[in-house]
């Protein structure tokens, strides 16, 4: 008889997002004549950077030619890429990262949700709260948790944010092996600063633990001041993998692709103690597992860094920010206290409510998509997330909405 993962059981309820998409299903059939506008999701809305697109078509055009035809790539991603994401997104910035560290892939998602796999199944891990659903439900699946009790899962160690420390959690006071963490922060916005990122890293070296740092939102980041990579802090090569995506930063989330950082000089440990390379175990699993990014997508990704690419990428994320800003604007005029929308396309709002009655509400009333709190974990209960991405004229009459619903 063929048994189920039992550990997929424990998982509590439905995923977030999945939530969000049915409750606003039934609102537009019950009220089809209020077109609803989606400030909820972390979906872009503006086309691809117009260097994109004739890197995309050139590449398409060569897939036409026996000539200049490819088939499957290295799993790890092409060397034009890679050694483009090394020069610019690192070693312009001190990090010292090289091109064969660099994993590319179809997703941020995918590789936070996959490099779990690697290590034991009764590793330790620290997760924040509030958190992107996926770092914890990942867990939940390999059953490195216990059962779900009073909105958390035994077996975790939880990592509490708040308005009171700008949600950037205290260290652990328990040592832990595998500490996830998120600048600039999604669901929050928040963001860390050297100084700060800098205890992370001691305590990871001090525990010989790793930390999963999630970047997918540093091109966002407007002040000089603010670590864009973890690599930009001393010792981290030792302690860290990074995670990026292009979904965000150049409307990638409709072509798929991202990269994973690795640096050999990373070790997790076997359970006599034995030092052994965490780069090579995350290379097996993609090369086993993993085909690679289409080609023309990666030519397409490599355009981003073309001086045109840049250009057109800063402008689109410029947009996404004046939206950002507009946003944590209104909600403060109306009396609500915020963090982020200064380095991230997130606004994390404190309602002091139920985030799903708010949710239900601003949909109701003002035919507004946000993201309720709770949906990111206990300590996100009586915050919504608002996101910046869609047009600003979509953006402009939500806030409008917004005010009208609040004020009556």
């Amino acid at each position: 008889m063929i048994h189920i993962n039992a550990h997929y059981l424990k998982l509590n309820a439905s995923y977030l997002f999945s939530e969000i998409a049915k409750r606003v299903a039934a609102h537009q059939q019950q009220h089809p004549e209020v077109p609803v506008i989606r400030l909820g999701i972390g979906d872009v809305t503006h086309a691809l950077p117009a260097a994109c697109i004739a890197a995309f078509h050139q590449a398409v055009d060569e897939m036409a030619q026996d000539s200049t035809f490819r088939g499957y790539g290295p799993e790890q991603g092409y060397a034009f890429l890679r050694e483009a994401i090394a020069a610019n997104d690192f070693q312009a910035r001190g990090a010292d990262i090289h091109a064969d560290e660099i994993f590319v892939s179809d997703g941020a998602k995918c590789d936070t949700g996959n490099i779990q796999e690697i290590f034991a199944t009764d590793t330790r891990i620290a997760i924040p709260d509030p958190v992107y659903p996926v770092y914890l439900d990942t867990n939940v699946m390999a059953g490195r948790t216990g059962t779900y009790r009073n909105g958390r899962y035994e077996g975790v160690v939880y990592l509490d944010g708040s308005m009171e420390n700008g949600f950037i959690p205290a260290l652990p006071e328990e040592p832990v092996d595998l500490i996830y963490l998120c600048f600039p922060n999604n669901p929050t916005g928040a963001t860390i600063t050297k100084e700060q990122l800098k205890a992370w890293v001691d305590y990871a070296a001090a525990n010989k633990a790793i930390i999963l740092f999630d970047a997918a939102y540093e091109a966002f980041i407007r002040d000089d001041r603010l670590p864009h990579s973890i690599y930009e802090i001393e010792g981290a090569r030792e302690v860290a993998i990074e995670f990026r995506s292009f979904s965000k930063t150049a409307g990638f989330t409709g072509t798929r692709c991202a990269y994973t950082v690795v640096p050999k000089s990373l070790m997790a440990y076997t359970a006599a103690g034995e030092a052994h390379s965490v780069h090579s175990l995350w290379n097996r699993r993609q090369s086993t597992k993993f085909n690679g990014v289409a080609y023309p997508v990666q030519c397409a990704a490599a355009a981003i860094y073309s001086d045109a690419g840049k250009a057109q990428m800063t402008g689109l994320i410029d947009g996404y920010m004046e939206n950002a800003a507009l946003v944590r604007k209104e909600m403060q005029a109306l009396g609500y206290a915020c963090i982020g929308g200064e380095n991230s396309p997130y606004i994390w709002i404190a309602t002091g409510s139920d985030s799903w009655s708010f949710f239900d509400m601003l949909l109701a009333k003002a035919g507004v998509v946000c993201t309720p709190g709770a949906g990111f974990g206990t300590c996100g209960e009586g915050f919504i997330r608002i996101s910046a991405f869609n047009s600003h004229e979509n953006v402009s009459t939500a806030m409008s909405r917004i005010g009208q619903a609040l004020n009556t």
